[in-house]
Parts: structure tokens; sequence; C-alpha cells
């Protein structure tokens, strides 16, 4: 149970459920604004051309009804969400992966090499062993 406890103590010490809560909150904030894009531009204007009537209703026994209006905002709604969250993870992706280019660059020189006596880690350019104090071979470099 401590080790549970400490895990759970390090998840929300790193900062990544803060990050998902402000997205969370973000995205209801941001989903109210696209429904009344979608309830009070979208719908009217699609109600003006050609006569439509989206906010219709198809009734059915008593009080019971299909309200297909709803659905088709709904479906509106849904389609600009996913564009536009499709258009910030590709512009994430693309800042990702440009950093990724500088840490791709080729590895840099080797400026160690190892001891062939004591095996210890020693400058490239030694000709003296600091570890054991043999004389290190011309050849030797790893």
């Amino acid at each position: 149970m401590k080790k549970f406890l400490k895990e759970f103590k390090e998840f929300i010490s790193k900062g990544n459920v803060m990050d998902l809560a402000v997205g969370v909150i973000i995205g209801g904030a941001f989903s109210s604004i696209v429904t009344s894009l979608t309830d009070n531009i979208i719908k009217p204007l699609i109600n003006c051309v050609g006569g439509a009537e989206i906010q219709g209703k198809i009734h059915l026994v008593g009080d019971n009804y299909i309200d297909y209006g709803a659905f088709l905002s709904a479906v509106i709604n849904f389609i600009i969400m996913a564009f536009i969250i499709f258009c910030l993870v590709k512009a994430v992706n693309k800042a990702l992966s440009l950093t990724h280019i500088k840490e791709d660059a080729p590895p840099a020189a080797p400026t160690t090499k190892i001891c062939p006596f004591c095996k210890s880690e020693i400058p490239i350019d030694a000709v003296k062993c600091c570890h054991c104090t043999s004389d290190i071979p011309d050849n030797t470099e790893e």
C-alpha cells in the first residue's frame, strides 16, 4: 500500500495531472463556444438557405419525438471540434519534429578510451594510464 501511495504521489507531482485538469477545463469552455457557434450562427444560416428547418422534430406517439435538429447540431459540433483538435495535434507534432531534428545529430567523436591493462576510462590522447601508470600502446582505442 505504501508503494502504491508513493507512486500516486510521484504521478501527482509530475505536473501531468495539472496539465490534464487545465486541458479538460479549457476543453469544456471551448466546447461551449463551439456549441454556441453552431446553435446561434450555423443553424440560423442553414435555416435561411432554402427554407430548411434544422430545429425540427418528428412527433411520435404522445409526447415522444425524434429531435433531429439537436442531432444535426451535435454532428456539426463534433466535426468542428475534431477539425480543431486535428489541427492542434498536427501543429504540436510539427513542433516536436523540429526539436527532434536537433537531437538526431550525429554523435560526437569519442573523447575517452579504455586502458587495456586496468580497464579504466582515460582521455583518448593519453600515452600513460593515470590509474595504473602503464604505458598505453599507440594503436589502442578501445
